[in-house]
């Protein structure tokens, strides 16, 4: 998968801040979550990996995607005792997560929400992150 000149070098510089470089895999990968913004578990980033690169293995994905997190250019998403999925949006925002099709949507947050929910920590905490999952069921999805 060929990535827009833009997220290459998105990739290219995340990776090299953190002394790494830019594999066929890595870029492969990172593709993919750019392309489907659905919120994969690395199965499903595996499966549709194997589509452009037939010889990639399970263990490559994953090592890929723990590379992606960690540069800080994907988010792990954690939704209750499921496996982590893989999210592309970089900007602060939260979750929703569908019961009824177990689907993960982004949910645009203001800012100035993160800040109020930050000031009501005891004196002397710092949240250096927060993080916001809805659970329930859409209507306008269906099983």
């Amino acid at each position: 998968m060929n990535l827009p000149p833009a997220s290459k070098k998105s990739l290219d510089e995340a990776l090299s801040r953190h002394q790494l470089r830019s594999t066929r895999q890595r870029e492969h990968i990172f593709g993919v979550l750019m392309h489907h913004k659905d919120h994969p578990t690395a199965d499903e980033v595996y499966a549709r990996s194997k589509q452009g690169m037939s010889n990639i293995s399970l263990a490559t994905v994953y090592n890929c995607l723990e590379t992606l997190a960690s540069c800080g250019l994907v988010k792990q998403v954690n939704v209750d005792r499921e496996p982590t999925r893989y999210c592309h949006n970089l900007k602060t925002h939260a979750h929703f997560h569908c019961q009824k099709t177990n689907r993960v949507y982004d949910i645009d947050v203001p800012q100035t929400f993160f800040e109020q929910l930050k000031s009501i920590l005891p004196e002397g905490y710092d949240a250096g992150k927060v993080d916001i999952s809805f659970h329930g069921s859409s209507e306008h999805d269906s099983i």
